[in-house]
């Protein structure tokens, strides 16, 4: 079979990630590891299945375009203003202090300050797929860490635009090609610089423009016209045209996709675009991934493994206190720091793209060019195991605090009944408490949303309500019902063991997502759990049937029956572990819940329902 044939990579390649990243995932490692150890395996290094991974790694590098343009529709340009100061203070400083650290150590080690520059500049940036890829996957990616992790990889991809621009100025070649996604137009390169600086101001303008003002009515166009493929070409051509116009003059791709995902974070459009890019970013990324595991030199690792070992070791170290200690400058929480740390001390893809540029350029040898490529695929290689190490080693012995961007709110009142979350959930208990005169402490960690409901007449108070000393603050000691109402299933559990710990006279009223996390909160000893999605779901039952024909007292008693016999099941199923054993006595309860309701006449097992007054419903049945 030639092995040089599409079909022939495409089936080798779907079917090893087929295989690994299922059992990676199920083994707690996460997908980027699956990938990369699919790749390892057909590479040269193991069966040989298939060749020179570069070209497929040119290819797959538009995954990170991609990812980038999803990022950006789902953060808001105040929110990306709101971050500048880590953007260019965090992620400044981490490139310019490795740069400058990497650049003499290897003065030290002989080379010329030339070939040094461009080796700090090669390795300072980070991954930006596997490390946003594995935080999304984690569910960090709105934690300190994921947050600080955002702002240095953001920042890293725009200084790769003027590194770009250095490396010609240290080489002795030719200065008018680049390779991969990065690449550079002649055409601009032979442009006086003031040319060149309008051309991409006039690219980054355009972008917006293009975005608030040509973008959104195509949009609006296509969705009329209700054909789902062409919704999708036109996500995709707008991220391909962006693609086009960055390369043109010379700008990150990545950069320029993630603008335009920014511009169009507030549309209508926002959640098709981002359903319809999702697959192809998946699969590129994982693509991305696979070739970086194929290109792997094992054979230089198997002639130089000391060399090639401390190489990799020592830019890990170098990076990762670079990254711990401006973590801490910037006041992230240890357990945040740690994460933060571990996550970024790997080189970046951005690296392959320096380094082929670097070596047209006649700047580095090709063995040296060889031996960083290696320690650059190992590090990346390695990532998703610091992740893993945090995850199960350091993050349990460590904690999991959040380091405070301000200082809890003082609180002054005291009543009878604290909420534990203002969001939509919260928000609704809290408003239908309020209308019937209860008062109420409210506690939220997000200080925007604390700061945005202030100005519609809540005393909302920001802090976190897990923290013992802050619920006292809130009059804990004095009050009588604490409503749990946070969105994290986690923090909802960490909660109700703080309370039981320091408040135990608190009665506990806790939110919960679905069944399994009622399981956990029974488990934890709770009483009154209140599922999302219960009442709703009731709710809309109850109105079918009543526009099926039934009565409303007839449909609501129904609605009440189930509720009152799956709370009951729930009580005893909560406490089963046995997957089997669980199914058959949850048919069991199914089958005997139909027969309640269809026949009627075990209601009274399990309590009639006392709502409706049935004489006064008889009374007036007899004056009709």
């Amino acid at each position: 079979m030639d092995q040089s044939s599409f079909l022939y990579q495409a089936l080798v390649y779907l079917t090893a990630a087929v295989l690994l990243v299922p059992l990676a995932k199920k083994a707690g490692l996460g997908s980027v590891l699956g990938y990369l150890v699919a790749g390892m395996l057909i590479g040269p290094a193991f069966l040989n299945l298939v060749g020179d991974s570069s070209d497929v790694m040119h290819a797959a590098e538009f995954g990170v375009v991609l990812m980038l343009f999803v990022i950006g529709l789902e953060l808001e340009p105040r929110l990306l203003w709101k971050m500048r100061k880590p953007i260019l203070g965090l992620g400044g400083l981490q490139v310019l202090c490795t740069m400058a650290i990497v650049m003499v150590l290897a003065m030290t080690m002989g080379y010329d300050w030339k070939i040094a520059l461009a080796i700090g500049m090669i390795v300072a940036p980070s991954s930006t797929a596997i490390v946003l890829q594995t935080l999304q996957e984690k569910g960090l990616m709105k934690s300190e860490a994921g947050q600080s992790s955002f702002s240095v990889l953001l920042f890293q991809d725009i200084a790769v635009i003027p590194m770009l621009a250095i490396l010609p100025l240290l080489g002795s070649g030719p200065a008018n090609t680049t390779n991969g996604t990065h690449q550079s137009s002649a055409w601009i390169d032979h442009q006086p610089a003031w040319i060149q600086t309008l051309l991409v101001l006039a690219a980054v303008v355009f972008i917006i423009f293009a975005g608030r003002k040509l973008v959104r009515p195509l949009l609006r166009m296509v969705a009329a016209a209700r054909v789902r493929e062409v919704f999708t070409a036109t996500a995709l051509l707008l991220v391909i045209g962006i693609t086009l116009l960055m390369t043109q003059v010379g700008l990150s791709p990545a950069l320029g996709t993630f603008l335009a995902g920014v511009v169009l974070a507030d549309s209508e459009y926002r959640h098709e675009l981002e359903s319809d890019i999702e697959p192809f970013k998946g699969m590129l990324l994982g693509l991305f991934f696979i070739a970086i595991g194929a290109s792997i030199n094992f054979q230089l690792l198997m002639n130089l493994p000391v060399l090639l070992l401390g190489i990799v070791l020592g830019l890990m170290i170098v990076k990762g206190l670079v990254l711990f200690v401006l973590g801490r400058f910037f006041r992230l929480g240890t357990d945040q720091n740690l994460l933060f740390s571990l996550g970024l001390c790997q080189v970046g893809e951005f690296a392959f793209v320096l380094l082929s540029f670097s070596r047209q350029e006649q700047l580095i040898s090709n063995e040296i060019t060889d031996l960083i490529m290696a320690a650059v695929a190992l590090s990346m290689a390695l990532t998703p195991i610091l992740f893993l190490l945090f995850e199960r080693i350091i993050q349990p012995r460590v904690g999991t605090k959040q380091a405070i961007e301000k200082a809890p709110d003082a609180i002054h009142e005291k009543n009878p009944v604290i909420i534990a979350g203002f969001g939509h959930f919260g928000n609704t208990v809290g408003r239908f408490l309020r209308a019937n005169g209860i008062g109420c402490t409210v506690l939220d960690i997000d200080s925007d949303r604390v700061d945005f409901l202030r100005k519609f007449g809540f005393n909302v108070y920001y802090g976190d309500a897990s923290r013992h000393d802050l619920l006292h603050a809130a009059g804990a000691a004095d009050a009588k019902i604490i409503l749990i109402t946070i969105g994290d299933n986690e923090k909802r559990l960490e909660m109700i063991e703080t309370i039981k710990k320091h408040f135990p006279h608190l009665q506990m009223m806790v939110r919960a997502a679905d069944r399994t996390d009622a399981y956990d909160q029974m488990n934890a000893g709770m009483l009154h759990i209140y599922r999302e999605n219960l009442d709703s779901s009731l709710r809309m039952g109850v109105d079918t049937l009543r526009l099926m024909g039934r009565r409303t007292y007839t449909a609501t008693r129904a609605a009440q029956t189930f509720l009152r016999y799956d709370e009951l099941a729930m009580k005893k199923l909560s406490s089963i572990r046995d997957p089997k054993q669980y199914i058959n006595i949850s048919r069991e309860f199914i089958d005997e819940l139909e027969r309640i309701i269809q026949t009627d006449t075990h209601a009274s097992d399990i309590g009639q329902q006392k709502g409706w007054d049935e004489e006064s419903l008889i009374e007036e049945m007899k004056d009709l």
